[in-house]
């Protein structure tokens, strides 16, 4: 059955080369990122000057930051998104059906690893975003944490360092790789990497790795997870009256 289901790519190695403007648009990337994971406290007042309100200035930063990587990622596989949306196209059942389960088996697994990591917490990345949305309207946060975030981090943890990194280096190695720096991105330069810190992302980021290396390095049905799981978040905090989020959490905690 697996191998019924399993979406093959065109055979099109050449897709699969570091071009410069990968080169160009992860380079970026990972200096923006470490800038403010190093140097994140002496930015801060630079950002206020886009604007007094600090959710603002925030929100700002990060859609001209993702906005700017995501323009590139898009340019740099252009060619590879294409041809992953035909592939889908083909089968629309199948990406109909199997995105609703990958997110189910992303909560049933983030569920089963928290509960044997220790004590529920909210990171602190998840607590700044759910302070940003309750400052910033949700058709502002839509394409930032749906559309424009989710394409630059499968692009770069999954195109980049599985589909053209396993070229010269052992996949299973790019796949943990890819899990781990994806787990770290959301929480360093903000809290301690911890087990209980680190949990919720390392489940994500297995399940967005094990659908992409299962459909044949399909970057575009991985988005299409991450994306969905962004929303379902957005729909889930902006549905929520802020005090009852927060007693929740106390509750979990």
């Amino acid at each position: 059955m697996g191998t019924a289901l399993r979406i093959p790519p065109a055979p099109r190695p050449d897709l699969y080369r570091f071009s410069r403007l990968d080169l160009t648009t992860a380079g970026l990337y990972v200096a923006v990122a470490t800038l403010f994971a190093v140097a994140g406290n002496l930015i801060a007042p630079l950002m206020l000057q886009l604007s007094p309100n600090p959710a603002v200035a925030s929100y700002a930063v990060n859609l001209i930051f993702y906005g700017t990587i995501g323009a590139l990622a898009l340019a740099a596989a252009r060619q590879v998104v294409a041809r992953d949306l035909r592939v889908l196209a083909t089968r629309p059942w199948f990406t109909l059906l199997m995105v609703p389960l990958a997110l189910l088996a992303m909560m049933i697994l983030t569920a089963v690893l928290v509960a044997s990591s220790g004590p529920v917490q909210t990171s602190v990345n998840q607590a700044g975003l759910q302070a940003l949305m309750q400052q910033v309207p949700a058709w502002l946060m839509v394409p930032l944490l749906v559309i424009v975030g989710p394409f630059v981090e499968e692009y770069i943890f999954r195109h980049l360092l599985i589909g053209k990194l396993s070229r010269r280096v052992n996949i299973w190695i790019c796949c943990l790789l890819s899990t781990v720096l994806f787990a770290a991105l959301h929480i360093v330069g903000q809290e301690d990497l911890t087990l209980p810190a680190l949990t919720p992302y390392l489940a994500m980021g297995a399940v967005l790795v094990f659908v992409y290396v299962w459909t044949g390095k399909n970057v575009m049905f991985s988005y299409f997870v991450h994306a969905s799981k962004n929303l379902l978040a957005v729909i889930f905090i902006y549905a929520i009256p802020p005090d009852v989020l927060e007693q929740l959490q106390n509750v979990q905690g």
